[in-house]
């Protein structure tokens, strides 16, 4: 995976991406969200933010900050934000998720939906997702992690090889994620799809002011 291809694929999908991976992906951005919303008054970062097609549904009292590597798709967020008047949204920026030029500690939350597999690689990305985010607060990475059922693995592995005309990688492990110092998993969670896609929610560090997680409610979290 590069940049160029990932900006290639993008460009090839930005027009068909809400109505075709847009509905895949949206019990999963449902799960999410539930946990984005859980708080008023945070400034979130949403690394991949593509299309914009998550914006619409946080809530109005926290503030949204949206990057994304391909221009192609910012185009429809951008349209996105001005048409249904999305002004929680702060800024868009067209912006590599391994080298985020936001200075340490500038948002409460990160969030990277279904873009773990698609950066060339995940240890940067997480590591620039930790530096961004302030000391206690939360990073969720949400994505496709390799299938631990022989046929479906196989058959990730086969197609392994078209990475870079898919735009993402599609044998990605979950241990591929990165494990730091102070950098606290506080719960791996099936999505959807019995499992095949997974939240894994962090907590950046500690702080001596920051208070508990609260994880929504049990009905809630199992949600599809």
């Amino acid at each position: 995976m590069d940049l160029s291809s990932i900006r290639n694929a993008y460009r090839r999908y930005a027009r068909y991406y809400d109505g075709f991976f847009g509905r895949i992906f949206a019990p999963g951005r449902k799960f999410t969200m539930q946990y984005l919303n859980a708080e008023p008054d945070r400034r979130i970062l949403e690394v991949g933010v593509g299309t914009g097609i998550a914006l619409p549904e946080y809530r109005r009292d926290v503030s949204i900050v949206g990057v994304d590597v391909s221009p192609d798709m910012l185009d429809i967020a951008h349209r996105r934000v001005a048409e249904q008047g999305l002004d929680h949204v702060e800024s868009l920026h067209e912006m590599d998720a391994e080298a985020l030029d936001f200075p340490d500690d500038s948002f409460d939350v990160v969030v990277a939906m279904y873009v773990a597999s698609v950066v060339p690689n995940p240890d940067r990305l997480v590591d620039e997702c930790r530096r961004v985010c302030r000391p206690g607060g939360e990073i969720f990475i949400i994505n496709h992690f390799a299938s631990r059922h022989p046929v479906l693995r196989g058959f990730e592995k086969t197609i392994r090889p078209l990475s870079k005309l898919l735009g993402f990688r599609t044998d990605m492990e979950l241990d591929d994620l990165p494990e730091r110092p102070g950098f606290e998993c506080l719960g791996v969670h099936p999505a959807y799809f019995f499992g095949y896609w997974k939240l894994v929610h962090y907590r950046n560090g500690s702080s001596a002011e920051s208070a508990p997680v609260e994880e929504p409610e049990e009905e809630l979290a199992t949600a599809s």
